[in-house]
């Protein structure tokens, strides 16, 4: 079966030739005020999220417990504990850029529409893969940033933990409980315009993308970025998604999963969220001019894991107990 290329993905590449071609707008605030619009859009796409968060769904996600342990130790810990295993063999500071960057891609939560949308093609375990990919998104406001506080030099960055969770608080948490709280009353808009709010989410996303690359291709830091170093980055996140997905697929069967539970963890807890990665590298990263390379790794796994997991997805439909 062809695989068909990812809108999303193809609307990033072209955010990076703007980014390329015209760095200025996205440097200069007084010409487009990308901060505030981003700012004031993350705050809205946590508010959205908070009203389409279901408590029904979630109690009912709830009795499976060995699947949610492993889905959030699998995207908290394991997926940490591999790239920290590469962190001897950093010798400069070029690699130790590239190296945090992958770190940072491996501390940040599962993503949760791709992830139940992929759960539901495959035909697994469609309420735990809401419940998870839900769970691991509020979770990762506390883990990463202490996943990250590790390692980020705080002279470099201004990586103050103070700072870092009044600004979650205020743009994520705020905005999520508001929602929760107006369920009620906005549900049904929600479901009504999902399409035009999906856009929207992906349009701030963009924004974030580009101001980040604007200001690195400012600053010149990808002209040592070689087609041979994009080429080791692209195979370094797809050798780490094979192997969180191996070890979920060993755990699930000593476990003792069946196919529905299994399928779930596999595609749960190998995700990475790019919304999640896009917002929180504003917040943790402030206006670093190497933030265009922190984004990198996560930018290339967000591709590789939609055509993976999409292909995985379709032969898994069509095992015989599914048809």
């Amino acid at each position: 079966m062809a695989i068909k290329p990812d809108k999303f993905v193809l609307s990033i590449i072209a955010v990076l030739v703007v980014s390329y071609l015209f760095p200025d707008w996205g440097v200069q605030e007084d010409l487009i005020p990308i901060n505030l619009i981003t700012t004031i859009g993350v705050s809205l796409i946590f508010f959205f999220y908070g009203v389409k968060l279901s408590p029904s769904k979630l109690k009912e996600g709830l009795s499976n417990w060995k699947l949610h342990v492993l889905i959030q130790a699998s995207t908290f810990v394991i997926f940490p504990f591999l790239v920290l295993l590469t962190k001897p063999l950093i010798a400069t500071e070029s690699q130790e850029i590239i190296w945090l960057a992958f770190f940072f891609l491996a501390a940040l939560p599962s993503t949760v529409s791709s992830s139940v949308v992929m759960v539901s093609i495959a035909k697994g375990n469609i309420p735990s893969a809401i419940f998870n990919a839900s769970i691991s998104g509020l979770i990762g406001i506390l883990l990463t940033p202490l996943w990250m506080g590790l390692f980020v030099d705080p002279a470099q960055s201004d990586f103050n933990f103070t700072d870092i969770y009044v600004k979650l608080i205020i743009q994520i948490i705020l905005p999520v409980v508001f929602g929760m709280l107006l369920q009620r009353n906005l549900s049904d808009f929600v479901q009504k315009h999902s399409s035009k709010l999906t856009l929207f989410d992906k349009g701030i996303i963009l924004l974030i993308i580009y101001k980040s690359f604007a200001e690195s291709f400012s600053e010149n830091l990808f002209s040592t970025v070689s087609v041979i170093d994009l080429s080791l980055l692209l195979l370094g996140v797809i050798v780490l998604f094979v192997c969180v997905f191996l070890i979920t697929s060993y755990g699930s069967k000593l476990l003792g999963f069946n196919t529905e539970d299994q399928i779930t963890a596999q595609f749960c807890g190998t995700k990475k969220s790019l919304v999640h990665g896009t917002v929180f590298s504003k917040i943790l990263f402030g206006n670093m001019a190497t933030l265009g390379i922190i984004l990198l790794p996560l930018m290339l796994f967000h591709a590789s894991q939609i055509m993976i997991i999409s292909t995985i997805a379709s032969r898994y439909a069509r095992r015989p107990e599914a048809i």
